[in-house]
């Protein structure tokens, strides 16, 4: 079966693709900025892909915090009409998408007492041009799996710098989107906290000084739970993050630690590590955000109180820092916080963790597969359709029955295929009979 048998070792099959040469990293292990980027007079302006979401309604409470340094040119939604047209009525943005497009009528008569009306266009072509709106110098990508894809290469075709939030550009599309980055001079910028916190702390490194990264995890909900009691778990234990306020998708993933098995393959496309320098650490307190060693040994890190605003606000501000006021954002005291404490993780309890080093080893179409899998897989649990140790069943077994399929080097076509044909296929397994397939 697909499986990482141990931390130096190889995917069980040990596929041509294990052994291709990887695309350009984002960031080659450091940062630099470079001088005269700058290219906007006033407030930075912005376009955000998902704004109605978590990451979008965080960004436009910093926006709303910092007119002076930020202004909104273009909003895209997937179906929150009543909060996109609040959006719209206070942050009034040229440009305006919902990607449902039957929600169109419903989005003019909310904006039908707006002065100034955007123009809206539907369904996803709308969502493309909002990521690439000309007026744009970041576009914020907050869009939940491979939807995000196809507006984050518009994005980058069109020149525009991206705070990167959507997991799935980098790790279904990691092969195809850097080598496009890197001819058109874009950055891709982290935006969630665990890569922000590498990418704040390799800031001004010399060339090869990074030699391992070190990604931290909370644990999830099941941290303290003994591996014999995972078998009860219900739905509404895996959405009780003891930690971050975030959506149910994502607190299973940190539940299951998929999450962090799937950073893992975000962090070697972003910083070009090799997965046997990559390493997980349990931390509870989630204070330390991550960690990178240094060729002499050192360890940097980024610490903070879990708040997704900081790390959302350095893809906007970078390489500047804006000052925060500590009536909206605490400021870290370790004293009255006592104590940071580790472990590491329990590959019994969190089999995530071998299943995405080996789909990272494989490359190409497999680290897509393994994403997709594992969201749907997870639809299925929070549905009531399969068991939480399902899930992990669920991605195992698609990974499987994808490898004699793997494409090393996918075009996009190819990438967002394999993605529809994973969910498909996780789809199709039947608990009641062992998890085989349903036959076509």
């Amino acid at each position: 079966m697909f499986q990482r048998k141990n931390r130096r070792a190889i995917s069980l099959r040990r596929t041509c693709c294990s052994m291709q040469q990887a695309p350009p990293p984002a960031w080659p292990g450091r940062a630099v900025a470079e001088p005269g980027r700058r290219s906007w007079d006033g407030p930075k302006p912005i376009s955000i892909v998902g704004s109605t979401g978590s990451i979008g309604t965080q960004t436009l409470d910093i926006v709303a915090e910092n007119p002076d340094k930020f202004r909104v040119v273009a909003l895209a939604a997937g179906s929150n009409v009543t909060l996109l047209a609040d959006q719209v009525k206070r942050f009034k943005p040229k440009l305006v998408a919902v990607r449902n497009e039957s929600l169109v009528d419903e989005l003019k008569e909310a904006l039908a007492d707006c002065e100034d009306k955007p123009e809206i266009i539907p369904g996803e072509q709308g969502v493309i041009e909002v990521a690439r709106h000309p007026d744009a110098v970041t576009v914020v990508t907050g869009i939940v799996g491979c939807a995000g894809l196809k507006p984050t290469v518009a994005a980058i075709e069109a020149g525009k710098d991206i705070a990167l939030a959507n997991k799935e550009t980098l790790i279904a599309g990691g092969p195809f989107v850097l080598p496009l980055a890197h001819k058109h001079k874009v950055k891709i910028l982290p935006a969630d906290s665990e890569h922000s916190a590498i990418f704040q702390c390799i800031q001004g490194l010399s060339e090869g000084a990074l030699r391992r990264i070190i990604l931290t995890a909370s644990g999830g909900a099941f941290r303290d739970w003994p591996v014999d009691k995972l078998k009860e778990v219900k739905v509404a234990d895996a959405l009780k993050h003891p930690n971050w306020n975030m959506g149910k998708k994502i607190t299973v993933d940190s539940a299951t630690l998929f999450n962090k098995g799937l950073e893992v393959i975000e962090a070697h496309y972003l910083f070009g590590a090799e997965y046997d320098d990559i390493d997980i650490v349990i931390h509870p307190q989630s204070i330390i955000h991550s960690m990178v060693e240094t060729q002499d040994s050192s360890v940097l890190a980024q610490l903070g109180w879990p708040d997704m605003r900081i790390p959302i606000l350095y893809t906007l501000s970078w390489p500047d820092r804006i000052y925060c006021s500590e009536v909206t954002w605490p400021r870290l005291d370790l004293c009255k916080l006592g104590s940071l404490t580790f472990k590491s993780p329990d590959n019994v309890k969190y089999p995530s963790v071998d299943l995405a080093y080996a789909a990272g080893r494989a490359g190409g179409t497999m680290t897509g597969v393994l994403s997709a899998a594992n969201e749907k897989a997870v639809e299925l649990f929070i549905a009531e359709k399969i068991g939480y140790l399902d899930i992990f069943k669920v991605v195992e077994l698609t990974c499987d029955a994808h490898q004699n399929e793997l494409v090393t080097s996918p075009s996009l076509e190819e990438i967002v295929h394999y993605d529809l044909w994973a969910r498909e296929y996780a789809a199709s397994l039947q608990p009641s009979s062992g998890l085989s397939p349903v036959p076509a």
